[in-house]
């Protein structure tokens, strides 16, 4: 699975470097095996963006993509996507994706993260549970839905690694904690407060046009084994040439 992934970033659009971050040998091994490049990290980070945070410090990269290991059917555009906004626009320090759903099961699953944005598409509150909530339509949380666009999160962060090392190094929040949704941190304390001494900067969502599949619950699993299965052969990339910022 971690190939797939791999393969997939390396072919996206504005994408210099792909880096393996893990705690596990065994995960470093396999990525050796197929010619990736691998770094080995502590086993004490509480989250993913932690993990990252600790490669990062040895980076010059001015933008990392954290792409999670378990989403082998993610779309190389879809990682271009959330790198544009960090190259257009000096300001934003973090980005993300989210893409509308109208399945009743995402909507009320908590496994499945649910966002709100502003008009300029900028996260206002991420949550497992229905957001928002149409009052008049009564009170099952499925059918409240039928007259709004619901967005459910997708997993793919890009950072300005100024902010990424500021942002590790945070305590957790009270809502970042009672939700277990690190980007809650961000929101919680204003991104323009992290970024002192800089323009206040704004945490954008951009609305992800691709699908993925996100290997949370078994019967996920299985859908996206089959989807791999009837998949075409993957973009080949020759991994020796790609090599890590430093």
């Amino acid at each position: 699975m971690i190939e797939h992934v791999y393969r997939r970033a390396a072919g996206a659009r504005g994408i210099d470097a792909v880096v393996v971050a893990t705690d596990d040998e065994r995960i470093a091994a396999a990525v050796e095996e197929f010619g990736g490049i691998v770094r080995l990290t502590k086993i004490t980070h509480r989250t993913g963006t932690d993990r990252i945070a600790e490669i990062a410090s040895d980076l010059s990269c001015d933008i990392l993509v954290n792409v999670q290991g378990d989403l082998p059917l993610i779309e190389p555009a879809m990682i271009a996507e959330v790198l544009e906004p960090l190259i257009s626009d000096p300001t934003v320090t973090m980005t993300t994706l989210r893409q509308a759903t109208s399945d009743p099961s995402d909507i009320s699953s908590p496994h499945v993260v649910k966002v709100v944005v502003d008009n300029r598409g900028d996260a206002l509150y991420f949550s497992r549970s229905p957001i928002p909530f149409r009052r008049d339509e009564g009170a099952d949380v499925v059918s409240g839905f039928s007259r709004t666009t619901i967005y459910k999160h997708i997993g793919l962060y890009g950072f300005r690694r100024d902010f990424l090392l500021t942002f590790a190094a945070l305590p957790q929040t009270p809502l970042e904690q009672a939700e277990s949704l690190e980007q809650l941190r961000a929101l919680e304390r204003g991104v323009h407060q992290v970024e002192r001494g800089r323009p206040p900067a704004r945490r954008r969502l951009e609305r992800g046009r691709g699908g993925v599949v996100d290997l949370v619950l078994v019967d996920v699993l299985e859908q996206a084994l089959d989807l791999l299965a009837r998949e075409r052969e993957l973009r080949r990339v020759d991994f020796k040439e790609v090599a890590p910022c430093t």
